[in-house]
């Protein structure tokens, strides 16, 4: 059972605590489906603007993603709500034929892209979202049962880069560097939901019940089934960020560690097409953590389909420390269409990481080419399963690198 504290409405004090770091914003988006996270939000985030002489236009964005027979008129109540609050809002549709697998992905993508959107005509380059204390706890053991490493045991941050919508950066390259970053702001992440929801208790304001928060079909919806049975034996939501923050924190450490690394292992500056060269025996005599880490920033930075899956990471890592340890002289693999060679000779060793040859482009390219789909939310192309577009050739001396395990 929450504590006495938890159940309590948000005050205004507390909310003005809350919105502090963004009283230097120009403009906020706030993302409003209507339920009671958000429409919290939108409740609190207006009267502490409306208390302010000066601060940020907000704008109140509705995604109406079209997948029940309810969410249009949910998405009027929202305005007619924001109306009340002085608070502008939009409404935007996902339009267009919907996936009948990963329903939910898909959904997420399309809400990103349309709020970068409305935030971009908004020149906010902040978008708020009413995350709670209860779905960063979902979300740490959404990431336990996937195995994630330390990285996805951190979770959520309460603030963060907007996420990139693949399909955007595969068709336009260029497009996201050329516009400003967003950025993600969860102001809530460590508010309980009782906490919203006693909110607008208090302040008589109805909102809205999503029956997908409760589909057994969706693996968050299941798993938020047994939170209180873990909170019942000491794992409640609270344990769980307190987790994640661990995590963050020494994800932290780890990788100013790996920046340390690729400074002093990097025999020349690294460039946005490579090749990147370490020292091998050094690069062999780091953490297992630490050189995983290092060789998916490499991989990364070298190749253009960003990090490396862990798990392929991990395999390339074990076999190239497997046959350095039994002794192979030569050892070919591809990753994703990316080609691999070790090689060990007598004298002093050297990790290099560059781009794939162009031969192995072009028959990922085809493939790629192969797997895409209609997107019918916006009529364009959606790559399928990215290749991987970078060679990874290692020359090493007697004592070549070592497996280990890594992140994500």
């Amino acid at each position: 059972m929450p504590a006495a504290d938890d159940a309590a409405p948000i005050s205004a004090a507390e909310a003005k605590t809350l919105f502090a770091p963004l009283a230097d914003a120009s403009a906020l988006v706030l993302a409003i489906s209507g339920g009671p996270d958000s429409t919290a939000l939108l409740v609190l985030a207006a009267h502490w603007r409306a208390a302010r002489k000066r601060g940020p236009k907000l704008v109140a964005v509705t995604i109406d993603h079209g997948l029940r027979a309810e969410s249009a008129g949910e998405a009027r109540a929202v305005g007619r709500l924001a109306r009340r609050l002085g608070v502008p809002h939009r409404i935007l549709r996902w339009q267009g034929k919907k996936p009948a697998t990963g329903l939910q992905a898909a959904a997420r993508a399309v809400r990103y892209r349309l709020l970068a959107a409305a935030a971009r005509t908004a020149k906010a380059d902040r978008i708020l979202t009413a995350h709670t204390l209860d779905d960063q706890a979902e979300t740490v053991l959404i990431r336990m049962s996937r195995g994630s490493g330390l990285t996805g045991l951190c979770a959520m941050a309460q603030v963060s880069p907007l996420p990139v919508n693949d399909q955007e950066s595969d068709q336009e390259p260029n497009r996201a560097s050329e516009q400003a970053p967003i950025a993600l702001v969860r102001p809530f992440l460590d508010v309980p939901k009782v906490r919203l929801v006693a909110t607008l208790a208090h302040a008589g304001i109805d909102f809205a019940h999503d029956p997908s928060n409760r589909d057994p079909r969706f693996t968050r919806a299941r798993l938020r089934d047994l939170m209180p049975s873990l909170a019942r034996e000491g794992l409640d939501a609270r344990r769980f960020a307190l987790l994640a923050r661990r995590a963050r924190r020494a994800e932290a450490a780890i990788e100013m560690a790996v920046g340390v690394a690729a400074q002093a292992l990097s025999q020349r500056p690294w460039s946005a097409r490579g090749p990147i060269v370490f020292a091998a025996e050094r690069f062999a005599e780091l953490p297992a953590e630490v050189a995983l880490r290092l060789l998916g920033r490499a991989i990364a930075q070298t190749g253009d389909e960003g990090p490396v899956e862990l798990g392929k990471l991990e395999a390339l890592y074990q076999a190239l420390g497997s046959a350095n340890a039994d002794g192979t002289s030569r050892l070919r693999r591809t990753l994703g269409g990316a080609l691999v060679t070790l090689l060990v000779t007598l004298g002093a060793g050297t990790l290099t990481v560059e781009r794939a040859p162009a031969r192995h482009r072009r028959v990922k390219d085809s493939r790629a080419k192969d797997s895409r789909a209609k997107d019918p939310a916006r009529g364009a192309v959606v790559a399928g399963p990215k290749p991987r577009s970078m060679g990874i050739a290692l020359t090493t001396g007697r004592h070549g690198g070592r497996g280990g395990a890594n992140r994500r």
